[in-house]
């Protein structure tokens, strides 16, 4: 089945860290850029980091200087370690893979995992 599937969120405190899995399959992991996209309720979508095939990174400034993508192709997974974590972080975040084909940009999504931060 083709599919992306979080793990790791969870309620943690303003100041503390979680890490964020995200596991693939059903498709050629290590030929897809990773993305990890958040969104708060009544917010837009935010695209929080993203890692290319050859492991160039990107991050938004939000985030900069506190989260960290990395990617294990062998295991067909994303991972975000989150730090330093604060309460306008809270939000569901979602895992995407993204791969250009001769028909346009194939995209997939999982479901995500909820991350609150709160005291």
């Amino acid at each position: 089945e083709v599919q992306l599937v979080e793990s790791g969120g969870g309620l943690v405190q303003p100041g503390g860290s979680l890490r964020l899995s995200c596991t693939a399959s059903g498709f050629t992991f290590s030929d897809s850029v990773m993305k990890w996209a958040r969104q708060a309720p009544g917010k837009d979508l935010e695209w929080v980091s993203g890692i290319s095939t050859n492991g160039s990174t990107t991050y938004a400034d939000s985030v900069k200087g506190r989260f960290t993508i990395s990617r294990d192709n062998a295991e067909n997974a994303v991972y975000l370690q989150m730090n330093k974590l604060k309460p306008e972080d809270t939000a569901v975040y979602r895992c995407v893979a993204l791969r250009d084909t001769e028909f346009g940009t194939w995209k997939l999504r999982g479901q995500g995992t909820q991350v609150t931060v709160s005291s």
